[in-house]
């Protein structure tokens, strides 16, 4: 198993409420990318919200392989956004990418 650091971005179509950002990161706590050596070392953060409503979530993930690692992160960030209150409709998500290749604390 290897660990990697992917991002994947998206779009807030509307407003977002800090309740609801909040939310989505508590549910991706686990998945923080603080918990690698890359993540620490760059001060990667699990959400960042730019100007635009565009969005990136960064999850540390554990697979065999990219494309595995890759669809782990995209079900784990629509997972988050749809418990969080968010449709595809409210937060389209893009392709999903490796950031790095790292180890776990």
């Amino acid at each position: 198993m290897t660990t990697y650091v992917i991002t994947v971005p998206g779009t807030f179509l509307h407003d977002v409420t800090e309740e609801q950002r909040s939310g989505v990161e508590r549910r991706l706590r686990p998945q923080d990318p603080h918990h690698t050596g890359l993540g620490e070392a760059e001060e990667l953060d699990l959400l960042t919200v730019q100007e635009g409503n565009t969005f990136s979530i960064r999850l540390h993930i554990e697979a065999h392989d990219r494309a595995d690692a890759e669809a782990q992160a995209v079900h784990l960030a629509e997972s988050a956004l749809r418990e969080g209150g968010l449709t595809a409709e409210d937060a389209p998500l893009g392709p999903a990418a490796v950031t790095g290749i790292g180890s776990a604390y």
